[in-house]
């Protein structure tokens, strides 16, 4: 009998296990990417406006900065739920 491994992670369970942990970890891995890309990028963006355009802008290029990194963190939070998702927890 193998050590650590419960009935319930044979057969059918435990195929299925492997596929929802599989896609689930590529799903999460994606999607923080793309969430820390976009994140970064629209970081990027607002940081140019208000150097470009001084106090004028300061206040368009910070609101485009502070959505940048809630759109990172909320994608990172996207990605971890899919991942405990397809990790049955």
């Amino acid at each position: 009998m193998p050590i650590g491994n419960g009935s319930q992670d044979q057969g059918a369970t435990g195929a299925a296990k492997w596929v929802t942990s599989t896609l689930g970890n590529t799903v999460g891995g994606v999607t923080r990417t793309v969430g820390g890309v976009a994140g970064t990028a629209t970081r990027g963006i607002g940081d140019t406006i208000t150097s470009a355009t001084g106090s004028a802008g300061k206040p368009v290029g910070d609101a485009l900065s502070s959505g940048g990194t809630g759109l990172e963190d909320g994608a990172k939070s996207v990605a971890k739920g899919v991942e405990n998702a397809g990790q049955w927890k």
